[in-house]
């Protein structure tokens, strides 16, 4: 396989488990459904998996869910597709990203320090349990993850002339999810809007997960029909990737066309 022929084309379960990794990742929204009083302004999401929490095992599996997807995309990526020192970083974030979702899942939070007091109490005096304040190392892990593989992907994209939709939107939305990491660690400082914010994060991780699965599944279908490099529209998204990269990437891509 020559430059010309992209990064290759992933099984398609590989694409399916990607989209399924998002919507797993978003079992947050049911909490209304399911009659939680949490706090969703400024409770944490994790209380939602809480060990004293009735619905532990539902959201606490969607994380789990996740995390083992998220291994198994990141590792059929790197086997199938063409290997660059950039997308090969993002795929192994991708994969960390997975193992700290792992984490959270194994490691919950004793309690929901928003809905009890003595709750937070004990938190604040560290009369919690290993897994309660290791929860927080497997959290960060999932964001900073999260955040380091979409901008790598989105870099690759760019850089190699790869999956356009990752090169016009991953950046940004890369972008976005650590504008909300920083914005999350000034709501834990002052106290305020934690919950609202750490959830329009975990939102963003999602569209993240359904961006990257809408990049492999475009590729499944140029490599699965080669006339597809003939559409105009297609050539311009590539062009576009390519204009991202550089000039020496444009004129690539201009010869190829």
């Amino acid at each position: 396989m020559d430059d010309d022929d992209g990064p290759g084309a992933v099984p398609a379960p590989v694409v399916v488990l990607a989209a399924v990794a998002a919507i797993t990742y978003a079992t947050f929204p049911l909490e209304g459904v399911l009659g939680r009083d949490l706090d969703v302004f400024n409770g944490y999401v994790s209380e939602l998996s809480a060990a004293d929490q009735p619905y532990r095992a539902f959201f606490g599996g969607g994380d789990l869910v996740t995390g083992v997807l998220a291994v198994i995309v990141a590792a059929g990526a790197v086997r199938a597709l063409r290997r660059r020192r950039l997308a090969t970083a993002g795929w192994t974030f991708l994969g960390l990203f997975g193992v700290c979702a792992v984490g959270d899942a194994s490691f919950p939070l004793d309690c929901a320090p928003s809905r009890a007091t003595w709750c937070a109490l004990r938190e604040r005096s560290a009369h919690v349990s290993f897994s309660h304040e290791f929860h927080a190392v497997t959290s960060s892990g999932v964001v900073i993850c999260g955040v380091v593989a979409l901008l790598l992907l989105s870099l690759a994209a760019r850089r190699y002339g790869w999956w356009p939709a990752l090169a016009r939107w991953g950046l940004p939305l890369a972008l976005a999810e650590a504008m909300l990491a920083a914005a999350m660690m000034a709501a834990m400082f002052t106290g305020q809007w934690l919950g609202a914010v750490q959830r329009t994060q975990v939102a963003a991780l999602c569209l993240g997960l359904l961006l990257i699965a809408w990049a492999l599944h475009a590729d499944r279908r140029l490599h699965a029909d080669p006339g597809l490099h003939a559409d105009p529209g297609l050539r311009a998204d590539r062009r576009g990737a390519a204009h991202a990269a550089g000039p020496v990437a444009m004129a690539r891509d201009e010869a190829r066309a």
